[in-house]
């Protein structure tokens, strides 16, 4: 669990311990559902509040950027409820239609709430290109003034809130909405920079500055939907959680290597993990059959997850397998620093031998698969000789 420094973290951690039951258990998802609801809840409240201020300093000063600032923590407020909706749904159990969870409704929840923040981006740009085509000049209230720091302030805090408790358990929808009080701040603080420039120079920049705020909460809608959709689509783990799962499983001495690991993430706290444990086949095969049987249990226990593993038998002892499984490594490696191979073994003939392998080529990579395996194969004729052939089938990095 993450523990926050400081006055803030020291507040939340209250606030977390008086309205979120067991709120240190973050891999279990009833308590990330109270987390979803207890944030979603206090956004309502805070957005609600800030939309009746600003609203109020927007019609005392007839400025149209603060009501369009009022507006749009509004739409905050919808947010936090899309938050909670979200949550919710996402904290149900696994069912007939949906055997792994409903883990990416989190995903879906901050995908919308980027949607009505690209929404509010385009109504604020519309009404202030309107007000430079029709002039209007804004009336200045120092109560206006008061009240859009008091916004400020209440945005940034639930910045570093928002912020904090997605750290806290890894939720793709918090960081839309930290994202989103941090752009409100700082909207509000270029909303602020006007009024006090129409006062003291009598400049009405109101319009103009109506179109900086909303070009900048365009930008914020944008990234926040980047970060929900890509692990809607699928992206890769993070290189600590890779980390994490190759230190348990290689912790055991009968494992000799892994590849092929492969991480299916169906929501935060619900993943499904697949990987090639390599192993002596001189092995006991019940033992070794136990030991992953152990593994998987405690890559569960620890992660929460769905755990297979299969087990790849390698020749250990035999001196050619060895010399020539080197040597096509390190040819393969000639060609790039970032290429390897698994499961290499032979099978010999009496006019030829096959080398049967796999290696691993990066997505991306500038040339296609099958120069690369033409080049490998040039290769091997020239340093192994014409003997050699080579069968390879070519893996892709799913993992970091």
């Amino acid at each position: 669990t993450m523990r926050a420094g400081g006055t803030g973290g020291a507040m939340i951690n209250f606030l977390l311990r008086t309205f979120v039951k067991d709120y240190q258990n973050i891999q279990s998802p009833a308590v990330r559902h109270h987390y979803g609801v207890f944030a979603g809840l206090n956004g309502i409240c805070l957005n609600v509040l800030l939309f009746v201020i600003k609203l109020t300093a927007g019609l005392l000063t007839a400025s149209i950027s603060i009501t369009a600032d009022a507006f749009n923590n509004l739409s905050d407020a919808g947010s936090s409820a899309v938050m909670v909706l979200g949550f919710k749904i996402a904290g149900k159990p696994a069912d007939t239609d949906h055997p792994f969870g409903h883990g990416r409704v989190e995903y879906i929840a901050g995908l919308v709430i980027s949607a009505l923040i690209i929404v509010m981006g385009v109504e604020l740009l519309k009404n202030s290109v309107q007000k430079i085509l029709v002039p209007e000049l804004p009336i200045f209230a120092w109560l206006s003034v008061v009240i859009l720091i008091i916004a400020i302030f209440v945005k940034l805090w639930m910045c570093y809130f928002y912020r904090n408790l997605a750290q806290r358990i890894d939720s793709a929808t918090m960081k839309a909405a930290a994202m989103d009080s941090l752009s409100d701040a700082i909207s509000t603080f270029i909303i602020l920079v006007g009024v006090l420039v129409f006062e003291l120079i009598h400049l009405n920049i109101d319009p103009y500055l109506g179109i900086l705020v909303s070009l900048f909460i365009l930008y914020t809608g944008f990234t926040t939907a980047k970060d929900s959709i890509s692990p809607l689509l699928g992206q890769q783990p993070s290189p600590e959680f890779v980390k994490e799962i190759e230190d348990i499983v290689l912790a055991h001495p009968k494992v000799l290597g892994i590849h092929d690991m492969v991480i299916h993430n169906y929501g935060p706290g619900r993943s499904m993990i697949s990987l090639h444990a390599e192993v002596s086949k001189d092995e006991d095969f019940v033992t070794v059959h136990d030991t992953i049987d152990s593994i998987e249990n405690e890559l569960k226990q620890r992660f929460g997850c769905i755990a297979t593993i299969h087990m790849d038998p390698l020749d250990t002892d035999d001196i050619l397998t060895n010399a020539l499984k080197m040597s096509i490594s390190n040819m393969v490696q000639s060609l790039n620093p970032k290429f390897s191979i698994h499961d290499f073994r032979l099978v010999s003939g009496p006019t030829h031998t096959n080398l049967i392998f796999d290696v691993v080529i990066p997505f991306g990579y500038r040339s296609s698969d099958e120069a690369v395996l033409k080049e490998l194969e040039h290769q091997v004729k020239e340093k192994l000789g014409e003997q050699y052939h080579i069968v390879v089938n070519v893996d892709k990095n799913y993992v970091k």
